[in-house]
């Protein structure tokens, strides 16, 4: 059983000093349900390589974020994320996309995680996402041309979140936004920042960093119970 998760490379802002990237606790809850049921899990980022982290999100009083800070072999897994080159979408049953700002720039217009993503779903396979992650599905199409988030209910980053997160005028387009236009039923907790998920059929997607674990436990359901 093998799962992929994806990563952003992307660690600046256009006008702002701070260093954005991976949301930390987004990739080690999701991974930290996946170890513990002794899924195999590939991380793989649009460029390979080293994974930034977003400064905000080192949160070490998390009490997983601090437990893989100390584990080489996840260390080992960010620090040379693998290439979507390198992948082989038949081999997995479930891919993920983790997010973190960083993602809003470098996820929606990746032509190879698109074909990975499709092959994945098109297999059968789940395709699972949280936050600013729900980006990298924007704009996967299936093998009939259709957009495979059209007319399926699925949630993300919202547009209250990010202004409350005062970085709306800095990420290249607004999530809720988008999949909106892209024709997908968007739904949100009416509190922001309160874990929620939507499930249609194969595709689980979390609003915010706090709904990793809820869309970790959901995806392996999906691969154990079914």
């Amino acid at each position: 059983m093998r799962v992929l998760i994806v990563c952003t490379n992307h660690d600046s802002y256009p006008t702002k000093s701070g260093k954005t990237g991976l949301w930390l606790s987004e990739l080690t809850h999701f991974y930290d349900l996946m170890v513990k049921r002794r899924v195999l899990v590939d991380i793989v980022s649009p460029k390979g390589g080293k994974i930034p982290i977003d400064e905000r999100s080192l949160d070490l009083k998390d009490e997983v974020n601090l437990k893989y800070s100390e584990d080489t072999v996840f260390q080992s897994k960010i620090n040379s994320s693998l290439s979507p080159s390198q992948i082989h979408a038949g081999e997995y049953r479930l891919i993920y996309f983790a997010g973190g700002n960083g993602a809003m720039w470098d996820f929606a217009d990746n032509t190879e995680l698109q074909e990975i993503t499709r092959i994945i779903y098109e297999n059968n396979g789940t395709v699972t996402a949280v936050c600013h992650g729900v980006s990298g599905l924007v704009n996967v199409k299936l093998s009939d041309g259709t957009l495979l988030i059209k007319d399926k209910y699925l949630t993300g980053f919202s547009n209250m979140e990010e202004t409350l997160m005062s970085f709306v005028s800095e990420v290249p387009f607004n999530l809720e936004d988008k999949l909106k236009e892209q024709g997908a039923h968007y739904t949100k907790s009416m509190i922001p920042f309160i874990e929620f998920i939507e499930l249609d059929e194969r595709l689980i997607t979390g609003q915010n960093p706090n709904s990793a674990r809820k869309v970790a436990s959901k995806a392996l359901e999906e691969l154990f119970e079914k």
